[in-house]
């Protein structure tokens, strides 16, 4: 067993903190209001979707310093040992005037009523960061989880245009301090377990990969915390007691590229991930663009997302298609199961106690697959599926030789449609082929009607959009259309 601190230790703004009495739960935009009386990030849903209380968390990792933005409303204290964490009330330009980004949001007037505008500067601030020339669609990509209750998005966007006009990137105050800021984060990694006990509460922050697998065999009933976008909402809307818990946030965040496979540690975020999935899965891309806003898929894990077996995961359905496996880790014994194996039941999946999602195996497509995902919701933006469908077909001399077709939404966990699939190989890639396929649909789901879908809809969206793979992979121009099916 490592050495043990009873605290995290962590930079907000400027300023070295050390805290011991930290309850499991407390969430970081608490701290910042309650505590330390910075009220410029303000708390609008309390669930990750407005944007209104985004700051940056700076975290070492293998290309260096890296900052991006979150929700500090869903964010738990526990996992900012060894971070940076900036707020709206750190920037400031040269001299002390305005941060170009601030600048240009008064000039191109870009606030309102001004309460979402705190976590709409920071967004933007961490886009310019990345991207001084964004395009107008990098724009809305970084904003996509702010939202404007005063309907300003037009004079934003132009704001966010023109942030480089008002100063240099490369000179910003926080880019200038990156290499000191780095070094005082190195000195906080003491090599030793984090085990803060308060309020009746308790977690730890496990030293390494090794050390979780120590940690869960002595308590696999302790909540497993990564990016807190899931249990965060536990806390906030449901008032749930989360103790204990494992931080493990900054574990498990490996990528390993071989001929035939991509390996992605379960503890690596959607936004970390994004350029693996871009040049490796690019018909991913449009999907992994729709997960959440730009703060959630900076905390959100691809490991957690199957971990909590949710039937409307945005992650499962296309890795079950690629035939996905997972590494389970119980101790020091490993074992490997399907994806598509690994969902039993509603809220039940096959991992023991004290067993964790080490990491992700995906097959890269072959080079006759038709590869895509589709998503499907009330909000094109920052929403939950109502129906996720995503497909892999292998078209060989105009057939159908293979075929893994997966949906969420449509049963109590992810699942494939195997009566559908069975329709399609061995046929020829036609539409009278697809047509003839989805009588097969009632065999393979028997859809719910809840809030978001009636089950009637589920099952018309679920045909429509293998119509659509068709339509998008036929290898010809388009036809018309089947009226018959898509009405």
């Amino acid at each position: 067993m490592p050495d043990v601190r009873s605290s995290i230790v962590f930079y907000l703004n400027d300023q070295r903190l050390e805290l011991a009495d930290v309850a499991p739960d407390r969430t970081l935009l608490d701290f910042l209001r309650l505590e330390r009386v910075l009220r410029g990030t303000k708390e609008g849903c309390a669930e990750g979707d407005c944007g209104a209380c985004t700051v940056l968390v700076g975290r070492l990792d293998a290309t260096g310093l890296t900052y991006e933005s979150v929700n500090a409303c869903i964010r738990l204290m526990g996992s900012l040992d060894g971070c940076h964490v900036l707020t709206i009330e750190h920037l400031s330009g040269e001299g002390g005037v305005l941060h170009p980004v601030q600048q240009a949001m008064v000039d191109q007037h870009g606030s309102q009523c001004g309460f979402c505008t705190p976590g709409i500067v920071m967004s933007l601030y961490a886009m310019w960061l990345d991207n001084p020339v964004p395009q107008r669609a990098d724009i809305e990509t970084a904003l996509q989880g702010n939202l404007c209750r005063c309907t300003g998005y037009a004079p934003i966007l132009r704001a966010a245009e023109a942030i480089s006009a008002y100063g240099a990137a490369d000179s910003d105050a926080l880019r200038v301090a990156s290499v000191d800021m780095a070094s005082k984060l190195v000195a906080l990694q003491d090599g030793r377990r984090v085990d803060v006990r308060s309020g009746g509460g308790r977690f730890l922050v496990p030293v390494d990969t090794d050390d979780l697998a120590s940690i869960l065999v002595e308590q696999p009933e302790a909540t497993l915390v990564a990016g807190s976008t899931d249990v965060g909402l536990w806390v906030t809307k449901f008032l749930r007691p989360i103790s204990p818990v494992v931080f493990i946030g900054h574990l498990m965040q490996d990528v390993s590229v071989g001929d035939s496979s991509i390996r992605l540690g379960a503890g690596l975020s959607y936004g970390r991930a994004r350029k693996t999935i871009a040049f490796h899965l690019p018909q991913l891309l449009p999907l992994w663009d729709r997960i959440g806003g730009a703060q959630v898929r900076n905390m959100g894990t691809i490991g957690g997302n199957i971990a909590n077996g949710s039937p409307i995961g945005d992650t499962p359905p296309p890795l079950i298609a690629l035939g996905a496996e997972l590494m389970l880790r119980r101790g020091s014994s490993r074992r490997t199961v399907r994806l598509e194996d690994y969902f039993l039941s509603y809220g039940r999946q096959d991992r023991a106690p004290g067993e964790f999602i080490e990491s992700i195996t995906v097959p890269l497509p072959h080079a006759a697959d038709r590869l895509a995902a589709y998503k499907v919701s009330k909000r094109r933006d920052e929403d939950i599926s109502s129906v996720l469908g995503a497909f892999r077909l292998r078209v060989e001399g105009g057939a159908v030789t293979d075929a893994v077709i997966a949906y969420g939404g449509m049963a109590a966990t992810p699942r494939r449609a195997r009566a559908v699939e069975a329709a399609l190989v061995g046929r020829p890639w036609t539409i009278a082929t697809v047509e003839a396929a989805l009588a097969a649909y009632p065999d393979d789901f028997e859809p719910l009607s809840d809030w978001r879908a009636s089950a009637n809809y589920r099952m018309l969206v679920a045909r429509n959009l293998l119509v659509r793979f068709f339509y998008e992979h036929d290898g010809s121009s388009a036809q018309s259309r089947g009226q018959a099916v898509l009405s």
